[in-house]
């Protein structure tokens, strides 16, 4: 791996005044990166999590740092509906409406499908799949209620466009992610929302680093056109973009935060 690390970049006040909610935001990953990178540009931010300790910690610890009236935190399994018509609903009512849906939420795995179970498939495609499903769904009718328009980021892979073994259900759902965001960006355009995703190839943060054997980054970093993993805040950095009036025209589009799209 090179050493040609990329320098962290501030922020420049891209999503001032505007009201965001982020799935899957505890933790080292991109969803915590997202909501970091929310905040230094000036959101203020709901974020979400099925696992609360560790939600209740990033919230703390970002309330601490950006101020409480700036981050709320409200538990949520995107594979119920209730919860997540839940988490649309407060965010709307605490922060005079709602501006951005980050769905960020995800599930893998590894198997062979030859011998892969329908309860693997199942899980990872409930999660991945279906999750972005229900929060697309209910933050636009959100935005289609308070009539102001709104912008959806979703998470994807480039493991929806190439084939990986013992990726066949998480590759099928980011796929599916795809094609959810290109169908739903066409029919949200009626009530002036934008909908996007971003398709990561390899974002690694400590803790991942120290449960992945040498062998195994090494070989998924011989891809990589600089040679090496993308931080987190290298992802948030674009779901920002995207999420921000600098990507106002663009819509239905799956943006690789990589070298590899097909």
């Amino acid at each position: 791996m090179t050493n040609n690390r990329a320098q962290y970049v501030p922020g420049h006040g891209l999503l001032k005044g505007r009201t965001a909610v982020i799935t899957a935001a505890a933790g080292a990953g991109i969803g915590g990166a997202t909501a970091r990178k929310f905040l230094e540009e000036g959101a203020r931010i709901l974020i979400s999590d099925a696992h609360t300790r560790r939600l209740k910690e990033t919230e703390s610890a970002l309330a601490a740092e950006f101020g409480a009236d700036a981050v709320t935190s409200l538990p949520c399994d995107v594979t119920d509906e209730t919860q997540v018509q839940a988490l649309i609903d407060r965010a709307a009512q605490e922060h005079d409406g709602l501006d951005i849906v980050v769905n960020n939420a995800g599930l893998g795995g590894t198997a062979a499908l030859v011998d892969m179970r329908d309860d693997q498939w199942d899980a990872v495609l409930d999660v991945t799949l279906n999750g972005t499903f229900r929060c697309t769904r209910a933050a636009l009718r959100a935005f289609r209620a308070t009539g102001r328009g709104g912008v959806i980021v979703n998470n994807s892979s480039v493991v929806g466009w190439r084939a990986q073994a013992g990726q066949a259900h998480y590759a099928a759902a980011k796929a599916g992610v795809m094609a959810l965001t290109r169908c739903a960006a066409v029919e949200a355009a009626e009530y002036g929302v934008r909908v996007n995703a971003v398709a990561p190839s390899l974002a690694m943060h400590p803790h991942l680093v120290k449960v992945t054997s040498a062998e195994l980054l090494a070989e998924l970093t011989a891809k990589e056109a600089f040679g090496r993993y993308a931080e987190p805040w290298e992802i948030a950095n674009t779901i920002v973009f995207l999420a921000s009036g600098y990507s106002s025209y663009l819509t239905g589009e799956v943006v690789s935060v990589s070298s590899q799209h097909p």
